[in-house]
């Protein structure tokens, strides 16, 4: 007998951990009875059909077309994915925190995915206050005055603008691997990367445009993706001018199969790279824009997550930062930073069982 919305959650709890080595194990159905918009889960085989439990749909806000995954009922936890990432990283969170009494909301971010609207010629389309502005009306249109958030990557940095711009909006917040930092009035950011690195690290290496598109053309979507999921060096990221990518051969972790990697490929194969360049196009821009808010600080509840060997927490002065006050200065409320032993920087799907819990455990409290 299918499971209904009132028994789902026990099922879907018993079964959660089988789907993080197999194929999702449910199939959504539209009930056929009195009421057609019923929706059920039954369970399926491990090797059925994948992730076809979540509902996808379009919402138009802030004046492009966003695709947003969906599953779940109860209070609304807005998961925000970074680069070169999709709404599919959160595919581990979705089913818990929707087996946990959640509804999890996860959009496309623009210039990503399934995503359309925004004009990726223009990199000044990409700023902080564009993706805020997008997801402020995505809370909207869910009907929510506030919701939870949990960023990573990108995703966090977007998290901690959004709860700097509209903390009404955030009921309170979990972040990943990217920290709160706040605006240094004296230099620009891609001037900081470049004074620290030189002009072959990864973030001054994506700021002419067409640049770097050209590279990732020529070594092939499915290297790019795999290379930047499966680094696991703490130091620089960098892209040397004669070999960017290297010649060693790249294995695949546990966590990552070759059907995930075929998914991301299809949807950059559609979209290209340009939308999430571009984010970093903006470093600049953002800090013209966000000259009001120097010396802000975030002034919802916080929890902290990151890796050991996160080339974000590996870089100078973070450890010092994160660990003696400075941190927790411009995040007043800032209720933990938790620091995983042996975790890289994709620690979303790297160690899906751990951040679950880590994420379920701080919500729990509100």
């Amino acid at each position: 007998m299918p499971a209904t919305i009132n028994n789902v959650k026990p099922i879907l709890e018993e079964y959660f951990y089988l789907s993080l080595k197999c194929p999702l194990i449910l199939l959504r159905q539209r009930c056929a009875t009195s009421n057609k918009n019923t929706t059920t889960f039954v369970i399926q085989n491990p090797k059925g059909p994948k992730m076809e439990a979540i509902d996808h749909k379009m919402i138009s806000v802030n004046g492009i077309n966003m695709h947003i995954a969906e599953m779940g009922q109860g209070p609304i936890v807005l998961l925000i994915h970074g680069f070169p990432e999709l709404w599919y990283s959160w595919r581990h969170q979705i089913l818990y925190l929707a087996a946990h009494g959640y509804r999890a909301v996860v959009p496309d971010l623009r210039g990503y995915g399934d995503t359309t609207g925004a004009p990726v010629d223009d990199p000044t389309k990409f700023t902080t206050l564009h993706v805020v502005g997008d997801l402020v009306a995505l809370i909207d249109s869910l009907g929510a005055d506030k919701v939870f958030v949990v960023g990573h990557d990108w995703g966090a940095f977007i998290a901690w603008r959004l709860s700097l711009f509209r903390p009404d909006k955030v009921r309170a917040m979990v972040n990943l691997s990217v920290h709160f930092s706040p605006r240094n009035p004296r230099r620009k950011i891609v001037e900081n990367f470049r004074a620290a690195y030189g002009d072959d690290h990864y973030v001054c290496k994506f700021q002419e445009p067409g640049e770097i598109e050209a590279v990732f053309a020529s070594t092939g979507t499915t290297k790019v993706l795999k290379k930047f999921l499966t680094h696991r060096d703490p130091d620089p990221f960098y892209f040397p001018k004669d070999k960017p990518f290297g010649d060693a051969p790249i294995i695949l972790p546990s966590w990552l199969s070759e059907e995930d990697v075929d998914y991301y490929t299809k949807k950059f194969d559609q979209t290209g790279f340009t939308g999430g360049i571009n984010y970093y196009r903006c470093f600049d821009l953002n800090w013209e824009l966000e000259a009001p808010w120097t010396d802000a600080k975030i002034s919802v509840p916080v929890k902290f997550i990151v890796g050991d060997l996160d080339l974000v927490y590996n870089i100078p002065g973070v450890k010092e930062y994160l660990h003696k006050g400075g941190f927790q200065k411009y995040v007043p409320l800032l209720e933990e930073v938790v620091v995983i032993e042996g975790a890289t920087h994709f620690i979303t799907q790297e160690i899906p069982g751990k951040i679950n819990k880590h994420i379920h455990d701080f919500l729990q409290k509100f």
